[in-house]
């Protein structure tokens, strides 16, 4: 009674409170699985972080702000008066990804000739690492996409081999115009020694190795010529983005595994793109200038001409100076004939550029150029830069995006509201520069006739003179506007500055991230075989420990027997000094306490025993229980009632040919069936032949003859049953008994097979009945350990298919499950 309420606390007890410390040996238990995992989980990290190419990260900052020339005024400064706004970072950052720009910067480079060397995992890209460069005829053709194998023989000797496609389908390419061609080759392949810095001139080649430093003989690279146009799509992912808060500050970042090769890109690209801005930049002035040389050439030989005919004419009339009143209307006539020729340029100019405007729906920077003209409203000017900015930004985003795209669209909208202003204004300036026209007409007309007034020769000197004075005004004012634009042409500003070039410090790659690689291994190490415990755990109802049947049942433990090493199941017998024989020596002193009839020693004690289902080692139990009571001097007798699965004989080198059957179907005697054993006071009384209906032949009144028959010739009777999870046979022989051992295996028994007989437990329908917890051994996965009996380290063999089976040598398979089994430690 004591024992079923001490087993309930330990229930409720157990049921409140959660074990930390159980669970934590539970997964110290497996410690050579996390070993293994974490071993292995680290070898393929270090493979990975091997095998993958490293990728390092450069970047330069560059600044983006217009600069004028402080030399100039803003009268002079015609080099930046249309060339579009310079502050425009976003039109920047489009320019840098576009394909026209990568275009350039490949081809400044020759980044489309690959230089790669044999390494561990893969041919490496050794670009700035080569002991030589190539240079290319361009305009010659070039084997296409294939490995040329570049061998030093000697200090200024190579060895070039390759293979030919003998199917014909060799191409070449020719950079110049990028077109490709096709070689046919009889051979398969094709070897070339050559000298350094002199040229390669084949059908196929055409190239000179330049030699940069001392080449090392033995060493082997590889080139090969690739596609242009695939080489530029792979470096068009520059990042460009601002830098802080300021607006004017550009970072170019490029990533990739050559660290040479980058330098050399973003440090091209910001060349390259300097260069071009500053064509854009200075584009109007080159383009100003060029239109005012012509007009300078033409107004040059006019002028010679009018001063020539101005001479003839003095000469010829004898004139060489105007009179007071004449001097007066040519200086006054002088005056408006400049103002009616500046109306008549500027009409002009605003004709020309309404046709533009109307004839051309994209504009590229050709519209035409008002470096000599002066226009009064300062609209125009702002309207064409808007329509010249927004067509240029629209022409770069048009190479990453289609017509349809949204930006396209509006763009579009932009710069049609810009062209419609823009014709408005024109519209409007026009019709005020006809009116000044018409008045300086009319005042030229009215002087005109005040000149006629005076003699013929005066009128004639007057118009020459005239004529002159306006044509060496007009070419003196641009001689000077040419000598503006000549000055802004060659003394601008770049508005684009390096603030930081791209440059190898020696920084470590970025990825793989090797380090994080390498914890990432240790936790995935962990964390498999901590998934793996917790799965196993869930899905485990196996009775590991004597905590768990004293958490789940209210029958208490009698004691525990370890593993049995030997040969058979005569452990206490065989090895009387063995852990497990003394384990059964403490079950013996245990179980004196169950019996019945404590008062009297000298009455016969029936024993028996039982288990859930086969193979729990009931057997082997039964058989050593009565063992160690024979060697203890009291005569003792095993009978052997399991009738479905005799196995007793097998250990007692006995034949089962009769036995308790025999008995019970009245063919032999009680004196005929005892068998006696080579173990001192111990007889046994074997199955005998596997009768039809055993159950029948247990609940005879033989039986009960056999056991009263049994008791008062032995001290001792130890009753061997059928399992009572499979038949019902043991539960009626419970009537028999004195004490009752239920047999339990650790790791093999599973929680739920003892509810039955823990059920008859707990409602009285059986007494005087323990557990014994066979084939135990202590680990730290399953607790701390108990003192219910020896032998901890051992247990007795492998059983299944019937009640045991004899131990067999450990093979190599079995080593390698027992490695990975939870480790055998004792507290």
């Amino acid at each position: 009674m004591s024992n079923q309420i001490n087993s309930g606390k330990n229930i409720s007890a157990a049921a409140g409170n959660i074990d930390i410390k159980s669970y934590i040996f539970k997964v110290l238990a497996y410690w050579k699985l996390f070993v293994i995992t974490i071993f292995i989980a680290l070898i393929i990290a270090r493979f990975m972080n091997g095998y993958k190419e490293n990728l390092y990260s450069l970047k330069t900052i560059i600044t983006v702000k217009e600069e004028n020339n402080p030399l100039f005024s803003t009268g002079t400064n015609i080099a930046f008066n249309w060339g579009g706004s310079s502050d425009a970072l976003e039109t920047i950052k489009v320019v840098i990804t576009s394909r026209t720009h990568n275009e350039k910067v490949v081809d400044s480079l020759n980044f489309f000739i690959k230089y790669l060397k044999d390494g561990r995992y893969r041919k490496e890209d050794v670009y700035g690492k080569t002991p030589f460069t190539v240079v290319l005829d361009e305009s010659k053709p070039q084997l296409y996409n294939k490995e040329i194998k570049v061998e030093v023989i000697a200090l200024d000797k190579l060895k070039l081999t390759g293979d030919f496609d003998v199917s014909g389908n060799n191409q070449l390419i020719t950079y110049s115009d990028k077109s490709i061609s096709n070689y046919i080759s009889s051979q398969p392949s094709f070897e070339e020694i050559v000298t350094s810095n002199k040229k390669i001139d084949t059908s196929f080649l055409n190239f000179t190795l330049q030699s940069t430093q001392t080449l090392p003989v033995g060493e082997v690279y590889y080139i090969m010529f690739s596609n242009f146009d695939s080489t530029v799509a792979s470096y068009r992912n520059v990042r460009v983005s601002n830098l802080t808060g300021d607006a004017s500050l550009l970072s170019l970042e490029m990533q990739g595994p050559n660290k040479d090769r980058m330098v050399d890109y973003l440090n091209a690209s910001v060349i390259v793109l300097e260069k071009d801005k500053q064509d854009q930049k200075t584009a109007y002035a080159r383009k100003t200038k060029n239109y005012i040389d012509n007009l300078l050439s033409q107004v040059s030989d006019s002028l010679q001409k009018i001063e020539k005919d101005l001479g003839n004419f003095r000469q010829r009339n004898d004139i060489y100076d105007l009179s007071l009143e004449g001097n007066k209307i040519f200086e006054e006539t002088t005056t408006l004939e400049s103002e009616k020729n500046d109306i008549t340029q500027k009409l002009r100019y605003l004709r020309e550029l309404e046709i533009y405007i109307k004839t051309h729906s994209e504009m590229d920077g050709e519209i035409p150029v008002p470096g000599l003209i002066d226009i009064q409203d300062t609209k125009i000017p702002d309207l064409i830069n808007t329509i010249i900015i927004k067509s240029t930004e629209r022409k770069i985003a048009r190479n990453s995006v289609t017509e349809l795209h949204p930006s396209i669209r509006l763009f579009d909208k932009q710069i049609s509201t810009a062209k419609n202003n823009l014709l408005e204004n024109i519209l409007t300036l026009r019709g005020l520069y006809n009116a000044n026209l018409r008045e300086s007409k009319s005042e030229l007309a009215k002087y005109d006739a005040q000149l006629r007034l005076f003699p013929k020769k005066e009128q004639g000197l007057v118009k020459y003179q005239r004529n002159f004075e306006l044509s060496e005004a007009n070419f003196n004012y641009l001689k000077q506007k040419s000598y503006e634009a000549g000055t802004a042409i060659e003394a601008n500003v770049s508005d684009v500055k390096v603030i930081d070039s791209a440059k190898d410090l020696g920084n470590g790659p970025f990825y793989p991230r090797k380090n994080f690689n390498y914890l990432l291994a240790l936790l995935f190490g962990i964390s498999v075989p901590l998934f793996y415990i917790i799965v196993k755990e869930v899905l485990d109802n196996k009775i590991h420990s004597v905590e768990e049947i004293e958490t789940h049942y209210a029958i208490p433990v009698l004691g525990v027997v370890g593993r049995n090493q030997g040969r058979n199941n005569l452990a206490v017998f065989e090895r009387p000094k063995s852990s497990v024989a003394e384990s059964f020596r403490a079950l013996r002193s245990n179980i004196q306490f169950l019996f019945k009839d404590k008062a009297n020693d000298d009455k016969a004690k029936v024993l028996l025993l039982t288990s859930s289902v086969s193979g729990e080692g009931k057997t082997m139990i039964s058989i050593n229980m009565a063992t160690v009571f024979a060697l203890s001097g009291k005569r003792t007798v095993l009978l052997g009632l399991d009738l479905r699965k005799p196995k007793i004989y097998s250990d007692f080198d006995l034949s089962n040919d009769f036995g308790v059957v025999n008995y019970l179907i009245n063919q032999k005697t009680i004196e005929e069936i005892i068998r006696p054993t080579k173990v001192p006071n111990l007889d046994v009384i074997l199955s005998g032949p596997i009768p039809p209906n055993p159950a029948e032949l247990l609940l005879s009144k033989r039986t009960d003859k056999l056991i009263e028959s049994l008791k008062s010739t032995y001290d001792y009777v130890i009753i061997d049953t059928p399992p009572i999870g499979l038949v019902s046979d043991a539960l009626e022989l419970f009537r028999y008994s004195d004490a009752n051992i239920y047999v339990v295996r650790q790791n093999y028994s599973e929680k739920g097979m003892m509810k039955m007989i823990d059920d008859k437990y707990q409602n009285k329908e059986v007494s005087n009945i323990s557990y014994v917890l066979n084939d135990f051994t202590i680990s730290n996965k399953y607790g701390y350990g108990y003192g219910y009996g020896y032998g901890y380290g051992y247990g007795y063999g492998t059983y299944s298919y019937g009640y045991h089976e004899n131990e067999t040598p450990e093979t190599w398979k079995d080593k390698i499950i027992n490695f990975f089994k939870p480790s055998n430690k004792e507290d």
